[in-house]
């Protein structure tokens, strides 16, 4: 069991390592700041909006460079290792494809923890800057896009199981854009007329994960309108999307285990 763990522990740490001397990810890092700074700029030009317009700012920031570094790095990481031939001498050791697998998936979700924790700590000085105090809203916030994080990464992992990096980037895009609709797919099952519409809708709710969830500023929750600039959701929620957010990575990486042991790399 030890010896096990150590395995995987030692390609996390490995795909981690890879992952930080990739200059693309210090350039999503670089935007990041630059949208905070540009936010904090718009604010200043708007009328008592600035903490609004900040904190808005770099909450977009850390959910849509951070999906796209999870996809990045989720759909290019077994595949580099494929087109490089290297899983033959890494699979030529004692260690199993299933370890593999788990190791570049937790690999990945180290990278994008510490890009979070960066993110965090560049838009709590870029608060400071503006006299905007940070608040347990925006740490809930924050949280819930992280969970989403690691999601996305679960799926970019699922499809370079057994596609390739554009492709599996593509597909890991759209299951990404449908989740952040999954509310309106919900309201088109439920009030659509057309009854085509309402069968798709349907259908999508079972296959589309819901990242709403991760994402409910602005929306309501129970009938309750929820603001990250008022009153927001609670850690009860946080919980309840931290343990959908496990289930369905765990259920994804499953599958991508199944489907990796099959692969002939010959």
């Amino acid at each position: 069991m030890n010896d096990r763990l150590a395995r995987i522990a030692a390609i996390a740490l490995n795909t981690f390592r890879e992952a930080v001397r990739n200059k693309i990810i210090y350039v999503i890092f670089g935007v990041v700041v630059a949208v905070n700074l540009f936010g904090m700029v718009l604010g200043q030009m708007s009328l008592n909006e600035e903490g609004r317009i900040a904190r808005d700012a770099g909450l977009a920031g850390v959910s849509l460079f951070g999906a796209a570094t999870a996809i990045y790095i989720g759909v290019s990481t077994l595949y580099a290792e494929i087109n490089r031939r290297t899983i033959h001498v890494i699979l030529s050791k004692p260690i199993r494809r299933h370890e593999f697998v788990l190791g570049k998936y937790l690999g990945m979700a180290v990278t994008l923890t510490v890009l979070v924790l960066a993110f965090t700590v560049a838009l709590a000085g870029i608060l400071q800057l503006s006299d905007t105090p940070f608040g347990g809203n925006l740490v809930k916030a924050i949280a819930l896009r992280w969970l989403e994080l690691l999601v996305v990464a679960a799926i970019a992992v699922f499809f370079s199981s057994f596609s390739t990096p554009f492709l599996s980037g593509i597909f890991t895009f759209a299951l990404f854009f449908l989740g952040r609709s999954w509310a309106e797919l919900q309201a088109a099952a439920e009030r659509s007329k057309d009854v085509v519409i309402r069968s798709i809708a349907r259908g999508a709710l079972y296959v589309v994960p819901d990242l709403h969830m991760y994402a409910p500023s602005g929306g309501e929750v129970a009938g309750k309108h929820v603001s990250v600039h008022a009153e927001f959701v609670s850690w009860a929620y946080v919980g309840h999307a931290a343990l959908y957010a496990l289930s369905l990575a765990a259920a994804l990486l499953l599958l991508a285990i199944l489907i990796f042991r099959r692969r002939d790399f010959l």
